[in-house]
């Protein structure tokens, strides 16, 4: 009984099927987990169980047809046939670390989780080192649901030992964010990572965990570039800014036919790297960006950045950045007469950007990886456990957190306490992992692959919809050549939402 406990979360999480016979291990395949699996997840196990050291297991890799659903018509250098293209057959690990067997005399599983929970003042950046906490504190909270969550069930199946969450600061720092991986794989010995947000640190973080070896899972850092590492270790279960952005381009211009579009940023990595999929797919449409303005994380005037902005005659403006400086550079925009249609980033979604930017808020519109108000039975369940909890509500970060470590403790049950083969499950998985955030599919890059979608501010509440409500192309119609696009793509309905900007 306690081991048919022990799986229940991930019946119910992650989409396997029902649980099957005594809970007894198979004796002639001591590896396969007693519960049901899809044929294709068996293969897997069975070919990862069946190497040496010295060998590499013989799975198909998934490949791409195109990188991150790009386009056709904001495709780099489209023109032209490269001789290579990156990143659209999956990388596989050629090590020894297979044949790892478990370690015995275990009293808990650990997972690690780095997260930016607590800002350090340092010289090297000339104060705060970053101002994600609030973000950092939802991603724990996710995380330590989870953990506690499969505890209840049974904790780690085959020992009947439970899971046990380590926590590491991400202060902001590069240096030091390495440290804490090092930290986390040589003294607490943990089997895989979750974090963290900023784009630099995990960045860091990521390079030293191909070193060691080590599964690392990010539910918070949307830098396109953060798969872009090519790392076989690395995993993502969050949509980036690359995949936000093209449908927010498509938005803007093939919907809403603005022509003029101007950025205003963050200066620093997150507005920097967010933004530069919206500049490329502008100037490859035909339609360039009239200005781009940056601003200190924290800024309080924005008079400078918007007059630039103004004397340009923008008929849009995009912002990437935190919400409180995306509510403060709003209300000066409407202060000053600037009446343009206002985009943001997916971080603007919140309850602080809402409570900033008072009236200003209505009609806004901005970029999400998930659809938070779809009447999804895991959704609504975990929202109220979540509450039970927390006493309030899951955000994006929590969400996102939560899936990103129930996958985790999914890939140890299924594959055991062996890093490399943890990687593996996650890696050669065929079915798409069901979250509470939706389906997540990992692409080739291992980079979650699910819908994007817009959102927009009207009455008081944050409304989504998906390509197809906003009467746009499918994304699979998109990377398409022009004529195959015309052939296939179905008419626009002519009642489709239109979330235009205030």
């Amino acid at each position: 009984m306690f081991v048919m406990c022990s799986l229940a979360i991930i019946v119910g999480i992650l989409g396997e099927t029902v649980w099957i016979g005594s809970g007894t291990p198979d004796p002639l395949r001591p590896w396969l987990p007693p519960f049901q699996l899809s044929e294709g997840m068996q293969k897997v196990l069975q070919e990862i169980n069946s190497v040496n050291a010295y060998q590499v297991p013989k799975l198909p890799l998934k490949r791409e047809p195109v990188y991150a659903y790009t386009p056709i018509d904001v495709t780099p250098f489209r023109h032209v046939e490269p001789h290579k293209r990156h990143f659209l057959e999956q990388m596989e690990y050629w090590g020894p670390g297979r044949a790892i067997p478990e370690p015995e005399h275990l009293e808990t599983v650990k997972i690690g989780f780095i997260g930016p929970l607590v800002p350090t003042v340092s010289v090297a950046v000339g104060g705060r080192s970053h101002n994600e906490e609030r973000m950092g504190i939802k991603m724990l909270q996710g995380a330590r649901l989870a953990i506690e969550e499969a505890n209840e069930r049974g904790g780690y199946w085959r020992r009947g030992i439970p899971f046990e969450l380590v926590v590491r600061n991400d202060n902001g720092l590069w240096g030091s964010t390495g440290n804490e991986v090092i930290h986390l794989a040589y003294k607490e010995n943990v089997w895989a990572i979750l974090g963290s947000i900023d784009g630099a640190n995990t960045h860091i973080a990521i390079r030293v965990g191909l070193k060691i070896e080590l599964p690392m899972m990010t539910s918070g850092d949307t830098d396109p570039t953060y798969i872009e590492t090519n790392i076989p270790w690395v995993f993502r279960c969050i949509s980036d800014d690359r995949q936000m952005a093209y449908l927010l381009v498509d938005y803007m211009y093939r919907k809403l036919g603005l022509r003029r579009v101007a950025i205003l940023r963050s200066s620093n990595r997150y507005g920097r790297f967010g933004v530069r999929e919206v500049i490329d797919g502008s100037r490859r449409l035909g339609r360039p960006i009239v200005v781009e303005m940056a601003y200190p994380v924290g800024c309080e005037d924005f008079s400078i950045q918007l007059e630039r902005i103004k004397a340009a005659q923008a008929d849009g403006v995009v912002h990437w950045g935190n919400p409180d400086d995306g509510a403060r550079a709003l209300n000066q925009m409407r202060a000053m007469g600037m009446n343009q249609p206002f985009f943001a980033c997916d971080r603007c979604i919140s309850d602080e950007f809402v409570r900033i930017a008072g009236p200003n808020a209505e009609g806004v519109v901005c970029a999400s990886p998930w659809n938070p108000n779809r009447n999804d039975p895991i959704w609504l369940a975990f929202k109220e456990r979540f509450r039970a909890r927390y006493n309030e509500d899951p955000e994006t970060y929590a969400a996102h957190a939560y899936d990103g470590m129930n996958m985790l403790i999914w890939a140890i049950q299924v594959a055991g306490l062996n890093r490399a083969k943890i990687r593996d499950v996650l890696a050669y998985r065929p079915e798409p992992f069901v979250g509470v955030t939706g389906e997540i599919p990992l692409t080739a890059v291992n980079d979650d692959g699910g819908e994007v979608y817009l959102a927009r501010f009207v009455g008081g509440q944050w409304h989504y919809y998906s390509r197809q409500e906003l009467g746009l192309p499918p994304r699979e119609v998109l990377i398409r050549p022009a004529a195959e696009q015309t052939a296939q793509q179905e008419p626009a309905a002519s009642t489709s939402a239109t979330p235009g900007g205030n």
